[in-house]
C-alpha cells in the first residue's frame, strides 16, 4: 500500500468502526434491556425492533450510493452520520418499545455503508483493495468484540438509554474523522448524468450475474449472523457462563480468527485462490450452524460446554471475517467504475435486508421452533448460498 492508501484505509475503517460500534454495542443487551420497557414482553416485537434499522437501511442504501456517485462521497457520508445520530437520540429518549423501534429505524436511515465503501474503492488499487476492505472488516469484527465486553458493563452503569447516547456521540465523532482525517475525495467516479440517476447505472448493476451472487451472499451472511444471536447467548448461560462474562468467549474467538484470516486469505489471494477461500468460508458458516444445532439438541440432556461453544464461535468468525473482507472487494472490482456507488448501494441494501430478516425471522423462529429450528434454518440458508456461489469467477484486475 502507498502512504495515501494506508491513510484512506485507516481513516475510513475508523468511520466504519465508530458507526458499527454504535450499532453493535446494543445487540448483546438489547433483548434483555428492551424487555423492561412497556411492550417488551413479546420476543417477536423485540426481535423486530432490534432488526428494524436494517429495513430502513435497505430502502436507503441505493439512494445514498447513487447520491455519492452524483454529489460526492464526503457530503453523503456526513449527511448519513447526522441522521444516525438523530436516531440514536430518539432511541435514548424512548419511553416504550414502539419509540425504541422508531429510533432504530431512524438510525438505519443513515445508510452510509455504500458511500464509505465506494470512497475506499476510489482511493485504492485493485491489487490492494482486499487488504483495504479487510481493514474495514477487521474494524467491524473488533467493534463487535468490544461491544460484547462493554455492553453488559454499560447496561449496568447507564442503562439502554445511556448506551444510545454513546452511539450518538460516536456518530458525531465519525463526522469529524470524515472532514479532518480522511484524504481529499478524488474525482475518479464520473458525476452521474440525469439519465444514470433515473436508472441506467442501477439497471447495469442489477443485470450483472456476478454482482447478484455477491448480493445474495451478503444477505444470507448477515441474516444468519443476527438470527443466531437470538439463541447463542442463552446457550452460553445454559453452559454456566453469566451474560457479563460472555466476552470471555467472544473476544478470544474474534481476535484469533482475525489472525487466521490474515495468515490465510491474503496468501491465497496472491496465489489466485480467492474463489477457493471464498467458498471455504461459506462452508465454515454452514458447518457452524450444524454444530450449534447439535449443541442445542444435546442441551436438553446435558448443559452445553463452554469450550465447544467457544470453538464454534472461533470457526464462525474465521468464515465471517474472510467474507467481510473479500465480498465488498469483489463487488468493487466487478462493478463498472461509473456505477460503483450504485453497485455497493445494492450490495449494502441486501446486507441491510439481511439484518432485518435475521432479527425478525430469528425472533419468530426462536419463539416458534426453539434454538434447534433456528439453527436448522440458518444451516439451510448457508448451504443454498454455497450452491449459488459455486459457479463464481474472480474478476480480472484493472488499472
Amino acid at each position: 500500500m502507498t502512504p495515501g492508501e494506508r491513510r484512506a484505509s485507516a481513516s475510513l475503517a475508523l468511520v466504519f468502526a465508530l458507526r458499527m460500534l454504535g450499532l453493535f454495542i446494543v445487540l448483546p443487551v438489547f433483548a434483555l434491556e428492551a424487555a423492561r420497557l412497556p411492550g417488551g414482553d413479546d420476543p417477536a416485537r423485540v426481535g423486530l425492533a432490534m432488526g428494524l434499522y436494517g429495513l430502513t437501511q435497505a430502502f436507503l442504501q441505493i439512494p445514498f450510493g447513487l447520491a455519492s456517485d452524483r454529489f460526492g462521497r464526503k457530503p453523503t457520508i456526513v449527511t448519513g452520520l447526522l441522521v444516525f445520530a438523530l436516531g440514536s437520540a430518539i432511541a435514548a429518549w424512548a419511553p416504550d418499545l414502539t419509540w425504541l423501534a422508531v429510533g432504530r429505524a431512524v438510525q438505519g436511515a443513515g445508510a452510509i455503508s455504500a458511500a464509505v465503501t465506494a470512497f475506499l474503492a476510489d482511493v485504492t488499487r485493485d491489487n490492494v483493495r482486499t487488504k483495504a476492505m479487510a481493514m474495514v472488516g477487521a474494524s467491524i469484527a473488533l467493534m463487535f468484540a468490544v461491544s460484547l465486553v462493554l455492553a453488559p458493563l454499560l447496561a449496568g452503569w447507564v442503562g439502554l438509554s445511556g448506551i444510545f447516547m454513546l452511539t450518538c456521540a460516536l456518530a458525531l465523532s465519525g463526522i469529524a474523522v470524515v472532514i479532518w482525517v480522511a484524504p481529499p475525495e478524488p474525482r475518479v467516479h464520473q458525476p452521474a448524468a440525469i439519465g444514470q440517476i433515473k436508472g441506467k447505472g442501477l439497471g447495469e448493476v442489477l443485470r450483472h450475474p456476478g454482482l447478484m451472487r455477491m448480493n445474495l451472499g451478503v444477505f444470507v451472511l448477515h441474516a444468519v449472523q443476527l438470527a443466531m444471536w437470538m439463541a447463542v447467548p442463552a446457550l452460553l448461560v445454559q453452559a454456566g457462563l453469566p451474560k457479563a462474562a460472555h466476552w470471555q468467549v467472544y473476544l478470544p474467538a474474534v481476535v484469533a480468527s482475525l489472525l487466521v484470516m490474515g495468515g490465510v486469505l491474503f496468501p491465497m489471494e496472491r496465489r489466485g485462490h480467492l474463489r477457493t477461500a471464498f467458498l471455504i468460508s461459506i462452508g465454515l458458516i454452514a458447518a457452524v450452524q450444524v454444530g450449534l444445532w447439535w449443541v442445542a439438541s444435546s442441551a436438553e440432556a446435558a448443559p452445553p460446554g463452554v469450550w465447544a461453544l467457544g470453538g464454534l464461535m472461533f470457526v464462525f468468525f474465521i468464515g465471517f471475517n474472510m467474507l467481510e473482507a473479500s465480498q465488498p472487494s469483489l463487488v468493487s472490482r466487478m462493478a463498472p467504475a461509473h456505477a460503483r456507488g450504485a453497485a455497493l448501494g445494492v450490495y449494502n441494501t441486501l446486507q441491510s435486508i439481511g439484518f432485518f430478516v435475521g432479527g425478525a425471522a430469528g425472533g419468530w423462529l426462536a419463539r416458534a421452533h426453539g434454538p434447534t429450528g433456528l439453527f436448522v434454518a440458518c444451516a439451510v440458508a448457508a448451504l443454498v448460498w454455497l450452491a449459488v456461489a459455486w459457479p463464481m469467477q474472480e474478476p480480472a484486475a484493472r488499472r
